[in-house]
């Protein structure tokens, strides 16, 4: 009993402490010691017997194991949008989409490039930095109020394309490894849902846009952001897209190298996995530095902008997979696990219930499907869940509780990226990355329920 009130309770702490304002740096490892105080784990490790678990080398394991994964990717996707921002690219596309389309769609522009990227399998904690810059942008020009680019950023990479049949995004792949599907796993369905969620969310992020400027709120410009008033210095339009498509295409060939038959021979023959990344994001700085030349005297700053941008982003979501590292060893946290498996009746909606409820106790979809899957994967195939299905169902239950306040891509994006407070951007952040998942999940129980 002790063991679940320290676990709920650490977890409340934290949202609360990461909504007040409190660094995640501090509210993290402090909620994570509750936890680990109330289910009775050891402090440190010469207070551990026989070698058990304790507090903090679990904390830290996760927190250096994340830091490890997920450097480069973060140098280099943080270097990669100040590369657009400082070169211009940023500021010339969104200029070219608001005299195309009109300002009233740089909100679907914003959506429409993260989806993009994040379909083409740009890691979602990537795509918010390089995308930033046009959002700020699109949104100068629009003149509406920033704090919504963080709920344009999270609804464009972490809800109707993170977890949809095709995706190459990790929480759509891990499934696979456990009931030998495929990437398209139940894709008629997913299909429905992904449009729904796009269609829903899309009206709903309109709607408090509109309401807020309808209240007098504006765009509000800050010393940090990147200025191009004088339209003819800016490089053209068309040439500017070239970063973001290097970065798509690049990622694609090393992430599927047997697709491309022509460049067999000087291509690695098995794919390169995340760290195709890397090399995609490094020709995607590459290229917008080429096509921004002439701003090369601001490029000094803007790449040591994007390495302390980095730091913080990447040690911010380390801290909150740290607190997820300590969650998963109390008995608390197991217990829970067990009782989700023993619920009666449709094996799926057990199954969502479990991935879902992991996943917002860990803060991380993949994390809540990696912890999950092993333990409740047989159990639901045995129980007669359709392993495409159960697929799905675990994919899109997997991103809804995971976008609580303290999720590391949460935290990153309005904290570091986007250097907003959680009081003024998360309530449109929450609404389209927890609740519209939230019914997209449904609607897709209910369809497996009827065939």
């Amino acid at each position: 009993m002790l063991s679940a009130i320290g676990l709920v309770g650490g977890l409340a702490l934290l949202i609360w402490m990461t909504v007040r304002g409190v660094n995640i740096l501090l509210a993290a490892p402090i909620a994570a010691l509750v936890v680990a105080l109330t289910s009775g784990l050891a402090l440190l490790p010469p207070m551990a017997i026989n070698e058990a678990p304790d507090f903090a080398s679990a904390y830290m394991a996760g927190f250096t194991g994340f830091f490890a994964d997920w450097f480069f990717m973060f140098l280099l996707g943080a270097i990669f949008g100040e590369i657009m921002g400082a070169s211009g690219a940023a500021a010339s596309v969104a200029h070219w989409i608001v005299e195309r389309i009109g300002i009233r769609y740089a909100v679907l522009a914003v959506v429409l490039a993260c989806a993009v990227l994040t379909y083409g399998g740009v890691s979602v904690f990537i795509v918010s930095f390089s995308v930033y810059s046009l959002a700020v942008h699109l949104f100068r020009e629009a003149n509406l109020p920033r704090r919504f680019i963080p709920a344009a950023l999270a609804f464009g990479s972490v809800t109707f394309t993170m977890t949809s049949a095709g995706s190459p995004e990790i929480q759509n792949l891990i499934p696979m490894q456990y009931l030998g599907t495929t990437a398209y796993a139940a894709w008629e369905v997913s299909l429905l849902v992904a449009l729904l969620m796009a269609g829903l969310g899309y009206i709903w992020l309109q709607y408090m846009v509109r309401r807020a400027v309808a209240r007098g709120e504006h765009f509000i410009e800050r010393d940090s952001d990147t200025a191009h008033d004088k339209l003819r210095n800016l490089p053209p339009p068309l040439l500017c897209i070239l970063p973001l498509a290097a970065v798509l295409a690049v990622f694609l060939v090393f992430q599927y190298p047997q697709s491309v038959g022509v460049l067999s021979a000087i291509l690695p023959a098995e794919s390169l996995g995340k760290w195709a990344l890397v090399v995609a994001l490094g020709s995607g700085a590459a290229v917008a530095i080429a096509v921004g030349w002439r701003s090369r005297h601001s490029m000094p700053d803007a790449f040591s902008r994007g390495a302390v941008s980095a730091v913080i982003a990447i040690v911010n979501t380390c801290a909150v997979v740290g607190f997820g590292a300590v969650a998963k060893l109390t008995p608390a946290f197991q217990e829970a696990l067990a009782a989700v498996q023993a619920l009666p009746g449709d094996p799926l909606i057990g199954a969502a219930i479990a991935v879902t409820v992991i996943a917002g106790l860990t803060g991380s979809a993949s994390g809540g499907q990696s912890i999950a899957l092993p333990l409740i994967a047989p159990h639901y195939i045995d129980a007669g869940a359709n392993p495409d299905q159960l697929h799905r169902t675990v994919a899109i239950a997997s991103g809804a509780l995971d976008s609580l306040p303290h999720n590391g891509y949460v935290v990153t994006t309005i904290r570091a990226v986007c250097g907003e407070t959680h009081a003024a951007a998360y309530p449109a952040v929450g609404t389209l990355t927890v609740i519209v998942p939230i019914i997209g999940l449904g609607v897709a129980l209910a369809c497996f329920s009827l065939s």
